[in-house]
């Protein structure tokens, strides 16, 4: 019989490269989040997730291990190159960002090149390279060696050790401080809303500062909740020597120093810059992080950066690499200018982690999208619609003339200036009935606006609808509820509340305050009211919900789309530079003041329009419907287990399972993901996974509990009576927790099994392993 992946590593290809000089020291095990199951009212980790062998070299027996290669074990009956295709080869090196990447049956192996882009021909496992065999090419490759003066960050070890940091995070401060190494001063990351870019910066700063180059540091962000959460990061690291700049306080005595733009007077075209010119003379600092680096406009703060040419400058954004447009807008366009002048200074992104890698992974929530179809934005209304109805002035309550009326209704877009109750309550309505058929309305769920006023309306019938909703179940109203979280409305406030309350407000209204930076993550909910045609705003907007949250058991969420704002997902990553608008010559002319208008008496309906899974595709995060989804996984599960007896047989392996799910999508949680939103959570994952791949009926737990007690009988009445009692108490914990009960290391210690004669009575029957390994055998084929 021949040997699994795992049995492959252990008894093939560790000896092997043992032999070659890898020694434990010198292979570092990634491990990934992997799934996350729901059990007994919490949130844990269920499976390993998958496991990347991270070869690694040492310049002394002191510094830090430089990776350089990745190696992955096939079974031993596949050839070395078994699903090896060259774009899975150079995702894999840009992923750990390492240049070279092994595949082996522990027999063979071959070995991918990033550098050369070249396979090689398959070779006995006694041919593998030593430690100073890649040094000597990657140093080589890399134009510097690791013994220099440039690369002494590199060897430096995290001061925390490295049992926190998450294999992509260490990829990310690799990739800038290899730049630095080779002599360049410039670097630009890209990772998703939640994959922890200020762990990366705190790390970053320290490993510089532990090799003796840091001189003093400036943390940029442009938002004082950023600022606090900046600040505390830093200080847990570099003590009082981390401090936030104030308008009264430059911070001189600091080495690291956490400002905003607003503090710094570059946040304005108007600005002077004047705190940054008095306090800060040129090159005054030797390192620069700028945060969300795409978030202001270039000409309002690049002067932080041209003002200190000699400092390490490294941006971080969570945006797309580039963008093509589908829509030639003014926010679109404000999108090419920012992107073109980060990738003008910083150049090519060093390393790269998005929303899709970080879903797989399982750092990061699943996405889910509903979208919905309003009939009235694909009808769209005529002049003659709104004056039928009688259209009022907003404020004043006065009619409406059809001269005022065509100015406004050539230039606005619904709920700007044309305000229609008719389609809030409608859309309001349809996105309440599905909070209350997900869980309940009581879900932390941020709905974008389209202005300030929107975000007044909407609330008001969101409070309305569960005012109603708690009267008619007799549920006990709880206030605040919804509540509008805006810049104009002083909506600061309410973050704190937001975010740490857990029975008090739920649903907030907004239109830009909540779009970056505040970090939430027991979201669940994101819905669009507006239409967004920003590629960058959307991704930051749904970015707010990417976060898990064990505390809350948030595994996934869902966007709830009423304007195809999802639409932007997935855009294809390619832009020029443009040079900025030159102003008109005199004086702008002022402008006229707004006037919104109210129309009531439309016939407004939603329908729905689709529901999708934010999976990767082809390297991006993009939206595939659920039967997609459902055909994705499995097309998987069935080539890794063919027929359902070799699934079954799989299944009642626990190491065999867990090696199976790492090949599943999403790190293993798809198969979670499709139970929640089948709604099966009474079933078992086995009859999911049997259904999906084999057609097989799926039975509750209840049900094949049962089932195996009657079809049974005769094993069981064959043993001695308090044995077979003890086997029926078991099928009850399956009836309870699925497999997790059978495999429970506590099994013989719940009330009813202990009762029914616990481990003692299966050991009169046999080994009690054998009996349990049995029992499982026997409860999946019922």
């Amino acid at each position: 019989m021949s040997l699994s992946e795992s049995d492959t590593r252990a008894k093939l290809i560790d000896p092997g490269i043992h032999a070659c000089g890898w020694t434990e020291d010198l292979i570092r095990r990634e491990e990934t989040a992997g799934a996350i199951d729901l059990v007994g009212g919490g949130a844990r980790r269920r499976s390993k997730g998958r496991v990347d062998y991270v070869l690694r070299v040492k310049v002394t027996r002191e510094s830090q291990p430089v990776a350089v290669a990745l190696i992955e074990a096939k079974a031993e009956k596949h050839p070395p190159t078994h699903g090896l295709e060259q774009a899975k080869l150079y995702a894999a090196c840009k992923r750990l960002n390492v240049p070279f990447v092994f595949s082996s049956n522990g027999h063979l192996f071959v070995e991918y090149d990033r550098f050369t882009g070249l396979t090689s021909e398959p070779r006995p496992l006694s041919q593998f390279p030593t430690p100073a065999d890649l040094r000597r090419r990657y140093e080589e490759a890399m134009g510097f060696t690791l013994d220099s003066e440039a690369a002494r960050p590199l060897l430096t070890r995290y001061s925390g050790g490295e049992a926190t940091r998450r294999y992509y995070q260490d990829a990310a401060i690799r990739a800038v401080l290899e730049k630095i190494a080779h002599g360049e001063n410039r670097a630009l990351l890209s990772l998703a809303t939640g994959a922890g870019k200020t762990f990366i910066a705190v790390n970053f700063l320290k490993r510089i500062a532990d090799a003796g180059q840091l001189r003093r540091a400036l943390f940029v962000c442009d938002r004082d909740e950023l600022r606090l959460q900046g600040l505390g990061a830093f200080q847990n690291v570099f003590g009082a020597d981390a401090a936030a700049v104030s308008n009264g306080n430059p911070q001189k005595n600091a080495r690291v120093l956490i400002a905003t733009y607003q503090t710094l007077d570059v946040d304005k075209e108007e600005a002077d810059a004047n705190l940054l010119t008095t306090h800060y003379p040129e090159n005054y600092f030797s390192h620069i992080i700028i945060d969300e680096c795409h978030r202001s406009a270039w000409g309002k703060w690049s002067q932080v950066l041209r003002r200190n040419p000699q400092a390490i400058q490294v941006g971080l954004t969570a945006t797309p690499r580039k963008l093509k447009i589908a829509e030639d807008t003014k926010e679109a366009r404000a999108d090419l200018q920012m992107t073109a002048d980060n990738y003008k200074w910083f150049g090519e992104p060093a390393y790269e982690y998005d929303m899709a890698q970080g879903i797989e992974d399982g750092y990061l929530a699943a996405c889910e999208i509903r979208k919905g179809r309003i009939n009235l934005d694909d009808t769209g209304i005529t002049i003659d619609d709104i004056l039928a109805r009688n259209p009022i002035d907003a404020v004043a309550g006065k009619p409406v003339t059809p001269d005022e009326l065509h100015a406004l209704y050539e230039k606005t877009e619904y709920e700007d200036r044309i305000l229609l109750p008719d389609r809030v309550l409608a859309m309001c309505s349809d996105l309440f009935d599905q909070l209350v058929a997900t869980g309940g309305p009581e879900q932390k769920t941020i709905i974008f606006c389209v202005r300030d006023r929107h975000a007044d309306d909407v609330a008001l019938t969101m409070n309305n609808l569960y005012a109603a909703w708690c009267k008619e179940n007799g549920h006990k109203l709880v206030e605040p509820f919804a509540f509008k979280c805006t810049a104009a409305s002083g909506g600061n406030e309410y973050l704190a509340d937001l975010r740490g309350a857990s029975r008090r407000y739920f649903v907030a209204t907004t239109v830009d305050l909540l779009t970056t930076g505040v970090d939430v993550p027991s979201v669940r909910n994101i819905v669009f009211f507006k239409y967004v045609r920003s590629p960058i705003a959307f991704y930051q907007m749904v970015g707010r919900g990417t976060r898990l949250y064990p505390p809350d058991n948030k595994l996934m969420f869902r966007v709830y789309d009423y304007t195809d704002a999802t639409r932007l997902f997935g855009e294809e990553f390619i832009s020029r530079h443009q040079p900025p608008r030159q102003p008109k010559p005199g004086p702008e002319p002022p402008p006229p003041p707004e006037r919104t208008i109210v129309v009531e008496g439309f016939e407004v309906h939603v329908t729905e329009a689709g529901r999708f899974i934010v999976t990767e595709v082809d390297g991006r995060a993009m939206p595939i419907t659920i039967e997609e989804y459902k055909e994705q996984l499995a097309k998987i599960l069935v080539s890794e287990a063919p027929t359902l007896e070799e699934f079954r047989s799989i299944w009642i392996n626990p190491t065999l399972r867990r090696e199976l799910f790492t090949h599943l999508p999403d790190a293993g949680r798809s198969p979670f993901l499709v139970r929640d939103i089948e709604e099966m959570r009474d079933f078992d994952l086995y009859d999911v996974l049997a259904e999906l791949g084999y057609g097989q009926a799926p039975k509750t737990r209840t049900d094949r509990a049962k089932a195996f007690s009657y079809k049974h009988s005769a094993w069981l009445s064959g043993m001695p009576v308090n044995t077979a009692r003890v086997i029926r108490a078991i099928a009850d914990q399956f009836a309870l927790g699925g497999t997790e009960g059978l495999e429970n290391r506590v099994v013989f210690q719940t009330p009813k099994v202990a009762r029914a004669g616990g481990i003692s009575a299966l050991k009169a029957f046999g080994k009690p392993s054998k009996v349990l390994m049995e029992t499982k055998e026997r409860m999946f084929a019922a």
